[in-house]
């Protein structure tokens, strides 16, 4: 072979390797819903990225921008709809205004725990109904890691009876803000990274954030002392909200790849806040004596409970797909919860 031959066959090969190089490499951005300290949210995302670009071996990489970076934490579902970010992380109940269907996929009141609702995603045809809820909007959403059992929320004053709710101003997203609003409560839905300052400045006099592991680092304590248990999200799940027209472009390897990182990612952070959350706990009472850990009283419970079905009822006339929805996760919580009391709260409780 001559020379020239050679340099030209050399030539192309190398062009040949550019091209491919090219066209594998994939840069995508991903939008959050939280700030860069809302550890260990935000750290989902981040380590979804780095596995992402780990089993790549770099070649499709995804640059995490906080809420402290696009400056519009509640416009992540429109961005990645718009195509001007691939991928979100944020929470699907925070949508309910653009269509009350997608609120049940983050975690609904007196409903199914984190294990009970990742089983019903992925066997009980939860996935499913996610995917028919966003296809309109030509989005895909995955499971985004799960907060388990959420506190009821900080007060500045003890709730004794209902009437204590009454003109109450408080944030609290969600199935669990409409039944707030229906008991006499101001509801607003104010962002993760404005809470502290809105709580101290008196534009709120409550708010229920997440759980002890996050809580006490935003320091509501100083301000609402009275911590109240959970009942409106015992499994609340984020989201990734990816834009479908972006993702069909990936090739089949890069899919497989940010489907796994995404799972990976979202098991992480349930079992970092499960860890943060006991950590939290166990210290809180040395540490912060002044916190007043306290539960709804029955009374009010029952009333909530009362709340919760009806607006359940009115939504489920308004919207069959909505009903669809909540039918399939209460009929999987039906099969799933004699489970959890025999395999989980019965052994707490040493029967």
């Amino acid at each position: 072979m001559n020379r020239g031959k050679k340099v030209a066959l050399c030539a192309l090969a190398i062009l040949s390797t550019l091209s491919l190089q090219a066209g594998d490499r994939v840069k995508w951005k991903i939008a959050t819903t939280w700030g860069s300290a809302a550890a260990p949210i935000i750290t989902a995302t981040e380590n979804m990225a780095k596995y992402v670009e780990q089993m790549s071996g770099g070649e499709f990489t995804i640059r995490v921008d906080s809420a402290n970076k696009h400056k519009a934490p509640m416009g992540v579902f429109d961005m990645v709809k718009g195509g001007q970010y691939q991928m979100g992380h944020t929470t699907s109940y925070f949508w309910k205004g653009k269509d009350i269907n997608l609120m049940p996929f983050t975690t609904m009141p007196f409903g199914m725990t984190a294990p009970e609702r990742m089983a019903w995603m992925d066997f009980g045809g939860g996935m499913a109904l996610m995917e028919k809820a966003y296809a309109k909007y030509g989005m895909l959403a995955f499971e985004g890691g799960n907060t388990g059992n959420q506190m009821g929320g900080w007060f500045k004053k003890e709730i004794k009876t209902a009437e204590d709710l009454k003109g109450l101003r408080m944030r609290i997203p969600g199935f669990a803000g409409e039944i707030m609003s229906e008991l006499g409560v101001a509801v607003t839905n104010i962002p993760p990274g404005e809470l502290y300052t809105s709580l101290d400045r008196g534009t709120i006099d409550a708010l229920e954030w997440v759980g002890p592991g996050m809580d006490i680092k935003m320091g509501f304590h100083k301000i609402a002392p009275y911590y109240y248990t959970g009942w409106h999200e015992p499994g609340a799940e984020a989201e990734y909200l990816v834009n479908k027209k972006a993702y069909d472009k990936l090739s089949d390897t890069h899919k497989e790849i940010l489907r796994n990182a995404m799972r990976l990612s979202a098991y992480r952070m349930y079992i970092e806040f499960y860890h943060e959350n006991a950590l939290a706990w166990a210290s809180m009472k040395e540490k912060y004596p002044n916190i007043k850990v306290k539960t709804f009283p029955k009374p009010i419970m029952d009333q909530m409970r009362k709340v919760n079905d009806a607006l359940v009822a009115k939504y489920s006339t308004q919207s069959p797909f909505f009903k669809e929805i909540v039918d399939s996760q209460r009929a999987y919580m039906k099969k799933a919860r004699d489970w959890t009391i025999i395999s989980d709260l019965d052994y707490i409780q040493g029967k």
